[in-house]
């Protein structure tokens, strides 16, 4: 039954808390139902502390540079461990990592950085958006028409040596070639 990288319901979460108390190791339960050992640990600290309501998914935490500049300090300066910084200021301990990561190696300016977040407006993506003809200039607009006319030339070019390649094809076997 043993599933990896499986999502835990509240009802899951709580039901391990229970099977926990009743002295049950955190080996059994991490290879009975494919929850890790540190999400397992985390959540018996947290149910420990808080009750039940401890086991409810967190909202995500909009941090700014302030919050993390100070979470990165607070873990540096009193060496306190991830899963203690992860409870009192109620961001993931991944996340704090990361911002450890970032201080350590760019400094604490570099927690200031935000890169937008999701995908970018169509206008910014590959190429630009078509003019209507009524926008543009005079030279643009020439521009364009001859860009038109030279793909409809290839593409006459392209349709006529295929023409050309059929009547050979049709003339070595006996055919005659149709007049089109």
């Amino acid at each position: 039954m043993s599933k990896k990288y499986r999502k835990h319901g509240y009802a899951e979460r709580l039901k391990y808390m229970h099977m926990l108390e009743n002295g049950f190791s955190r080996n059994y339960i991490e290879r009975r139902f494919g929850i890790s050992g540190e999400l397992l640990g985390y959540l018996w600290t947290r149910y420990r502390s808080e009750g039940p309501t401890g086991l409810l998914k967190k909202q995500n935490v909009r941090a700014d540079y302030a919050f993390k500049l100070e979470v990165v300090r607070d873990v540096e300066e009193n060496n306190i461990t991830l899963l203690d910084a992860s409870l009192k200021y109620n961001a993931s301990a991944s996340q704090i990592k990361v911002w450890l990561k970032v201080a350590r190696t760019q400094g604490y300016d570099a927690l200031a950085i935000t890169r937008p977040r999701g995908r970018p407006p169509k206008n910014t993506m590959g190429r630009s958006r078509k003019k209507k003809p009524e926008e543009m200039t005079e030279l643009e607009r020439l521009r364009y028409e001859n860009e038109c006319l030279r793909a409809e030339n290839a593409l006459l070019k392209k349709v006529k040596a295929l023409v050309e390649a059929r009547d050979a094809r049709l003339k070595e076997i006996g055919r005659k070639p149709s007049k089109n």
